[in-house]
């Protein structure tokens, strides 16, 4: 999971950026390296929003009125997106970074560095995004761009810091590196990039924190409050901790900005999709029923699949994703399910120790939360 790209560079700016994906995030990051200065190609697949956002600065299906700088040129084929490009932001949900990867294969320069900028763990392979670029797009170097973002803020050039994670070569220093290079470019006005050599790391945080979200959002959905949402973020953190650990991520990394702070924001606000599916299936709704029955993308629905599968085959445990994956895809009651998770044996709160105590009020526990919300 730790591959390294053995590519160096100097320490120099990117001048123009190809993003591969003009939807609300990948149009926002667009302006935000417009702002710095970059000459931006955007990719859309939808004609109209391709020629609003060429004529008008706009692209209202995602963004409403906020006005796009200059310096962003988009276009709806990929080939022309990627021309003259000398790094590419992918910025796809996570269900289409493979395909993404493989058209963009076809027409792109050799060794152009490839941004991942979706969070997620692919089903059926269990690996992670940066592995699945690496099989489409082998030789090109791959880094992650991740933290606490709602598009919108980024858009309106409000402030904001994201982590961005590349791979060192052998004896390459992070700040001669592919993230440092990223940063270096993107960084300007309220925008703010931090570096990391932790790719892993900041890709389980990623994946993971949509999860929690959705377990916050059901907690909430369901009548419980602060008490209750704390300690879901709490315990939630202690699990993206001990799966990005398990493959070779640092917990450093997991309390930083594309964990613990990308985290809160989800779990926070209901800017949050993820946090408003949650609390829609919370308070009554079925999965199908979630917003009007319009077909939203909850990048925690399917990774609330994927996440506990690569556990699974690590020996992992993840209880707080487990729930979430049990009443999305199984239908498992809310009731119980908050129950049982309540009543769980007694456990240190490190993972790194290894202590489990039978709960002495089990069934007391698990009859209060399910009283609570009946």
């Amino acid at each position: 999971m730790n591959a390294i790209d053995h590519w160096t560079m100097p320490r120099r700016r990117f001048e123009t950026l190809a993003v591969i994906g003009a939807g609300a995030f990948g149009t926002a990051l667009s302006a935000a390296a417009a702002r710095a200065g970059l000459a931006v190609r955007l990719f859309g697949r939808n004609a109209e929003t391709v020629d609003e956002i060429n004529r008008d600065r706009l692209n209202t299906a995602y963004l409403g009125d906020t006005v796009l700088p200059d310096g962003i040129q988009a276009f709806t084929e990929i080939e022309d997106a990627l021309q003259g490009a000398e790094a590419a932001l992918l910025v796809v949900p996570s269900a289409g970074i493979r395909d993404a990867a493989r058209a963009m294969r076809a027409v792109c320069r050799p060794l152009m560095p490839v941004v991942i900028c979706a969070k997620g763990v692919e089903p059926s392979t269990g690996l992670l995004l940066s592995d699945v670029v690496r099989e489409e797009m082998p030789g090109h170097p791959v880094a992650a761009l991740s933290g606490p973002t709602f598009a919108d803020e980024i858009a309106a050039d409000l402030p904001t810091t994201v982590t961005i994670a590349a791979a060192l070569a052998p004896g390459e220093a992070l700040d001669t590196g592919l993230a440092a290079r990223l940063a270096l470019s993107l960084s300007a006005g309220s925008f703010r990039a931090y570096v990391s050599d932790d790719l892993t790391g900041v890709e389980i945080g990623g994946a993971m924190k949509n999860v929690i979200a959705i377990a916050c959002g059901i907690s909430r959905g369901a009548g419980f409050r602060a008490n209750m949402t704390a300690a879901l973020i709490t315990r939630g953190l202690a699990e993206m901790t001990q799966l990005a650990t398990e493959l070779g991520g640092r917990a450093d990394t997991i309390s930083g900005l594309s964990g613990l702070g990308d985290l809160t924001l989800t779990c926070s606000s209901e800017q949050s999709r993820n946090l408003r599916f949650g609390l829609q299936l919370g308070g009554g709704a079925k999965r199908e029923q979630t917003f009007d029955g319009a077909p939203v993308i909850v990048e925690g629905v399917r990774n609330s699949v994927s996440v506990t599968d690569l556990a699974r085959r690590h020996g992992l445990t993840l209880p707080i994703c487990e729930a979430v994956r049990a009443i999305v895809h199984d239908d498992a009651d809310i009731v119980s399910t908050l129950g049982l998770l309540w009543a769980r044996p007694l456990e240190a709160e490190s993972h790194e120790i290894d202590v489990t105590i039978r709960h002495p009020n089990a069934s007391e526990a698990r009859e209060k939360i399910e009283g609570l919300i009946g």
